[in-house]
């Protein structure tokens, strides 16, 4: 009975507080202004714990010595990732590799963390490119609606994410998918019918249950992107490049050397690689020269100048982006990259993304032996069915996998397929990679002719390891 009348007398404080606030804030007329402890300059997106290692250093540089307040998001717990200290798996490893961020980040300086808790995309070896299954796995709208409330929370002036492109090195396909739904919400956090309960006042803020979450518009202004290439030539003047050697005057050493010791917090994925490092002060990797991309600017500024160039405090108008436009006189008969390739060619444009536009041509890394899918669409954009045959050209060594349906019953590498009147038709190819003395660039090409004419051709740029 005691507790019972305790718990009454607490809800009847707690109703007689509430009541005088409301009344306090009717006489005074306030508007409350965003809450001020989540207010950052940079927001960074990536895919995994771990992920944001990659530029800790640029990221120490910010908050240790240019007093930046910086937040981090992170789209999956990273359960399905490896336990080089333990036999804790799935969700167990999520929790453990949650804390090692949270640690990991906070060692340089970083503590407004927030997970989108997407699910760990799960990959077989040699077929993880395809950032549509992330997205489609990460339930697409539901984190773009999340991300796009935490940039809201945060009203970054710059947003840093990973590279959404297929590239040598970087074939993860949660790490694009990290960079493309930062870019849409890089576009769309400043667009108030955009999610807009999001930005609706509620009905009463001083009493309980309230729907409607009283956060305003933002437009963030400048966006940069990341990436773990191993061939970073296509990088060199696309953005801003940060040395690992410098010095820090704050912490009085360098910043590869703060890089290393964030790491280090992240022992179920590297174990006590970055503590050797440490101790032997062989820093090499983490010392190497760090490269961003400039995806887009709003407030003006030079391509390679710093990520703070030009940057305004304060809100900016909402600036919309041209979104998707098809082709005006698209070709009779074509041929194209399918999955990412197909995708990227579309997006890049969609979000006036012009650096991105010609970055590089289509390619990606693989190991000798190893076999990997490779999607085509062939377009016949007239009004009669049309037969096309499609050979593939690849280098000595190089074969193309049974299991590939379409050629399953034809002779390989030439094959028909008969699209109808105004179809697109996938083709799904496996190819096999040549067992190479030493790795080195190679191309694949794809040719298609209809009526025994060419009309077209792709060619997939392959970095053969050996």
């Amino acid at each position: 009975m005691k507790r019972f009348s305790h718990h009454i007398a607490l809800a009847v404080l707690i109703a007689m507080i509430a009541l005088t606030q409301a009344a306090n804030a009717q006489q005074n007329n306030a508007n409350p202004k965003p809450d001020p402890r989540f207010k950052a300059d940079i927001l960074v997106v990536v895919a995994h714990p771990d992920d944001e290692s990659m530029i800790a250093g640029y990221l120490a540089k910010a908050v240790l010595d240019e007093h930046k307040r910086v937040a981090m998001v992170f789209a999956t717990r990273g359960n399905g990732g490896q336990n080089l200290v333990g036999y804790e798996q799935d969700q167990s490893l999520a929790d453990i590799r949650e804390m090692e961020a949270r640690q990991a980040v906070a060692s340089i300086g970083i503590h407004n963390v927030w997970f989108l808790r997407a699910p760990d995309t799960p990959a077989p070896a040699g077929d993880n490119m395809d950032v549509l299954r992330s997205l489609e796995t990460w339930n697409h709208g539901k984190i773009l609606g999340q991300l796009v409330r935490f940039i809201r929370l945060t009203r970054p002036e710059v947003v840093i994410t990973m590279l959404p492109d297929v590239v040598v090195g970087e074939n993860h396909e949660d790490h694009q998918a990290s960079g493309v739904i930062t870019s849409e919400a890089f576009d769309l956090a400043g667009n108030p019918t955009a999610f807009p309960e999001q930005v609706a006042a509620p009905e009463d803020r001083l009493w309980f249950n309230n729907h409607m979450e009283g956060l305003h518009t933002w437009q963030p202004e400048k966006l940069y992107y990341f990436t773990d290439a191993t061939q970073l030539g296509f990088v060199k003047g696309k953005g801003p490049e940060y040395s690992m050697t410098a010095i820090s005057p704050s912490q009085h050493v360098s910043y590869g050397k703060l890089a290393a010791i964030e790491i280090s917090f992240h022992k179920t994925q590297y174990g006590d690689a970055p503590e050797r490092a440490l101790k032997t002060g062989k820093l090499g990797f983490y010392e190497q020269p760090l490269p961003f991309i400039l995806g887009k600017s709003l407030v003006g500024g030079s391509v390679t100048g710093d990520i703070f160039q030009n940057v305004v405090p304060g809100p900016i108008p909402f600036a919309p982006v041209r979104g998707y436009r098809a082709p005006k006189n698209p070709p009779d008969f074509s041929i194209e990259l399918g999955g990412p390739w197909a995708f990227y060619q579309k997006f890049y444009p969609a979000h006036n993304l012009d650096n991105l536009t010609n970055l590089l041509a289509p390619e990606i890394g693989v190991g000798g032996g190893q076999d990997f899918p490779v999607h085509l669409i062939l377009h016949n954009n007239t009004g009669k069915a049309v037969t096309f045959h499609l050979q593939t050209e690849f280098p000595k060594g190089w074969s193309i996998d049974s299991s590939s349906s379409q050629y399953a019953h034809h002779p390989m590498p030439v094959s028909v397929f008969r699209v109808a009147a105004h179809d697109d038709y996938p083709v799904r190819i496996r190819l096999v990679a040549a067992h190479l003395n030493k790795s080195e660039w190679q191309n694949v090409t794809w040719t298609a002719k209809v009526d025994g004419k060419k009309v077209d051709s792709v060619t997939l740029k392959l970095y053969d390891r050996n």
